[in-house]
């Protein structure tokens, strides 16, 4: 699709370059695997009830997800409610379960119907010593069994040996190589856990961890310096190909990778063909709002309030005319509108603009200018942008309209 898009979107052209694009190891196909529904829960202070996460399972569905990881049965009875609720609907998406390296967990999730089981054990070093005492050959025998047990009753069986980017350089390869010798699992999941991996660590763990098992690798990122979705694009540029990811970057302490901008990016900065329904991302992300009860800023990527607004009058009218003149993706890719508000830094066709929005004609050159200068100096008293209502009062005092 390149770079432009007419009346989509206008990005950089330097992202299609033959000799940025060489060093690019693309897979043929990436997936999302959504984790809002355990990951996002541990959003400290958010409690998604058996309903709530039906209406999210059904929300990704609808966007296109292809995978959606709906909690833990084993240690959760409402958990077991909701996935066994969700798997008989027949989404689109397959369904994951959550699981300690035990065959009691496996046999949850085949209770439940689920497709597939995420098989969580630890190989960060600082767990290993201070949490766990155990060594990476212990990990390995403890893994063993039940990826074997998993397997052979048919569950997709991702292997997801978290706090993987602290893991020792000996103690990762030590179990790579231990697997490739007793159990492969169906994919293996590098985790970020603490999201504390530079974009080239990444890479270079992906192309590792291929190295050694030669399976798919699943890239699950958390967001603590910020760099979540950069960490989870620059793994499916060495060739992951599963993202995980959660709604509005829930999870816990500072989140994992945002769902919404990892398909925006995906789709847009690299090229990769999905059929994500785009539109309906504002959709999801409200309803994961409204049901976790944690509020994303105005000038969140993709989905904030403000991402399409206008307050200096410089190229305001291009806001509705030629909006790609002023944004990377057009407001309507994801159904939302180019937006002009007055406040500080408007200008006089900021004015202009919003009388003619507000069907206000007949105002001369003079009253456009009094009325600017009353529009700045509520700005600035108030510390905020203008209201609509205000903004007619200054209207009806300049021009008695």
């Amino acid at each position: 699709m390149g770079y432009f898009e007419e009346g989509k979107w206008w990005v950089s052209p330097y992202n299609f370059e033959p000799e940025v694009c060489d060093v690019l190891k693309l897979p043929k196909r990436v997936e999302i695997h959504d984790a809002t529904l355990r990951d996002g829960e541990q959003t400290p202070g958010v409690v998604f009830r058996p309903d709530d996460k039906v209406r999210i399972a059904e929300k990704l569905a609808e966007v296109g997800i292809e995978r959606i990881e709906a909690g833990m049965p084993a240690v959760s009875e409402d958990d077991f409610k909701a996935i066994k609720k969700i798997t008989s609907l027949g989404l689109s998406s397959k369904i994951f379960t959550f699981a300690r390296a035990t065959n009691e967990d496996m046999d949850k999730a085949l209770e439940c119907g689920a497709d597939g089981v995420v098989i969580e054990i630890p190989i960060g070093y600082p767990k290993l010593k201070y949490q766990f005492n155990w060594t990476w050959e212990t990990v390995l025998e403890k893994s063993v069994s039940s990826i074997e047990y998993a397997k052979k009753n048919g569950l997709y069986t991702v292997y997801f040996p978290y706090d993987t980017t602290r893991a020792r350089p000996e103690d990762l390869k030590g179990l790579l190589e231990g697997l490739k010798k007793s159990s492969i699992p169906d994919s293996i999941g590098l985790v970020d856990t603490m999201g504390c991996a530079t974009p080239e660590a990444i890479r270079y763990m992906v192309r590792l961890m291929k190295s050694i098992l030669d399976i798919p690798v699943e890239i699950h990122t958390h967001n603590d310096f910020g760099m979540a979705v950069a960490t989870e694009l620059a793994a499916m540029t060495a060739g992951a190909e599963v993202l995980h990811s959660c709604i509005n970057g829930l999870g816990e302490r500072t989140g994992n990778a945002a769902v919404e901008e990892l398909i925006m990016a995906m789709n847009i900065l690299y090229d990769v063909g999905s059929s994500y329904k785009l539109d309906k991302l504002p959709e999801l992300c409200e309803l994961a709002q409204e049901l976790s009860g944690v509020e994303y800023a105005a000038n969140k990527p993709i989905v904030g309030a403000r991402n399409y607004t206008r307050e200096s009058g410089i190229g305001v009218d291009l806001v509705v005319k030629e909006p790609l003149a002023m944004f990377a993706t057009a407001p309507q890719l994801t159904g939302r509108q180019g937006d002009v508000v007055l406040g500080k830094k408007s200008g006089k066709t900021s004015v202009e603009y919003t009388l003619s929005r507000m069907g206000i004609t007949g105002c001369g050159d003079e009253q456009v200018k009094e009325m600017l200068q009353q529009v700045k100096a509520m700005g600035i008293e108030k510390r905020r942008l203008l209201t609509d209502e205000e903004f007619k009062e200054i209207v009806k005092r300049v021009s008695g309209k």
